[in-house]
């Protein structure tokens, strides 16, 4: 895919929605430009023109003229797009919709959850104990979700990962960073840390690790 021109996408460093995407990116070795938006300019103009929402991320790519926002929809349009020869996702009935399923799952149960646990934690000026108790106890139920799904399997579908297993690194090492105190609790689920294990073993997973690390190092 050499004669692509750089896709663009619009992020944040702190934000692990748009590393879900980098994710992708690098699975499928695309051409991108990470372009950090500024927080406090999401609301307004410019952005707003190219994600109404604003919220990250958003792509623009001149390959195909799409801009496109929400992860979930970025991720999709990029493997049907771009992953020809469905290196990361899969043709066959039933696989290719329990991947559609699992990102789903990824984008109403675990993003959302994680990102509410880690606001409450961290970010949130009043201490509301009762949210915290919730989102802590929401985050962990997901988690055992997952290590239930992974009873005897190594991927959430079929024999190889796929995007449905790549959608949840961003979220789940973010949420390893803030808690490291529960890291105990959380390698407790033995086939999701397993299953995290493999995925972070990956050359792009480490990749995209080591870009992440430096970004927030240069913008901190």
């Amino acid at each position: 895919m050499s004669d692509l021109k750089p896709i663009t996408l619009h992020g944040h460093f702190r934000s692990a929605n748009p590393w879900k995407v980098v994710q992708i990116l690098e699975e499928l070795d695309l051409p991108y430009n990470h372009i950090f938006v500024d927080m406090s300019t999401v609301k307004q103009e410019p952005y707003t023109k190219i994600n109404p929402n604003g919220r990250l991320p958003a792509i623009e790519d001149p390959n195909t003229g799409i801009t496109l926002w929400e992860s979930g929809a970025i991720i999709e349009y990029l493997i049907e797009t771009y992953d020809k020869d469905h290196k990361i996702s899969s043709t066959s009935l039933p696989e290719k919709f329990l991947e559609k399923q699992y990102l789903h799952f990824q984008m109403s149960g675990q993003g959302p959850y994680y990102g509410q646990w880690a606001w409450f934690k961290l970010f949130h000026k009043e201490q509301v104990p009762s949210a915290l108790d919730r989102y802590e106890e929401q985050t962990l139920r997901v988690m055992g979700v997952l290590d239930n799904i992974l009873e005897g399997k190594e991927y959430l579908v079929g024999n190889k990962a796929s995007y449905a297993d790549l959608s949840f690194i961003a979220w789940e090492s973010t949420i390893h960073m803030f808690f490291a105190d529960r890291m105990d609790q959380i390698k407790a689920y033995k086939n999701y840390w397993a299953w995290y294990e493999r995925l972070t073993a990956r050359p792009a997973t480490k990749k995209v690790f080591k870009l992440r690390q430096e970004a927030t190092a240069q913008n901190s």
